[in-house]
């Protein structure tokens, strides 16, 4: 994934500006959290089905735009916008 599309700036945007407090705050769920480790884990050990390992790079790539969405809250935080 190409962060710097237009289309992931517009999404990160919308995400962080309508509610930057909220969004420098959220954490994904325990199970979540757990999900994506286990995935992880099997990945370095057994491997994963097609299926598990699509259900791992979406995670991934919503892991990076929130996390692209969370600094720019931070920001707008920061500077009172």
């Amino acid at each position: 994934m190409s962060i710097a599309a237009p289309a992931y700036l517009e999404i990160i945007d919308f995400i962080a500006c309508n509610n930057p407090e909220a969004v420098a705050r959220f954490r994904p769920s325990r199970e979540t959290q757990q999900r994506l480790a286990d995935l992880l884990e099997r990945e370095k050990t057994e491997g994963l089905s097609a299926d598990e390992k699509a259900e791992l790079d979406r995670c991934i790539e919503l892991e990076h735009i929130l996390r692209m969405a969370k600094a720019k809250a931070r920001l707008i935080l920061a500077r009172g916008i």
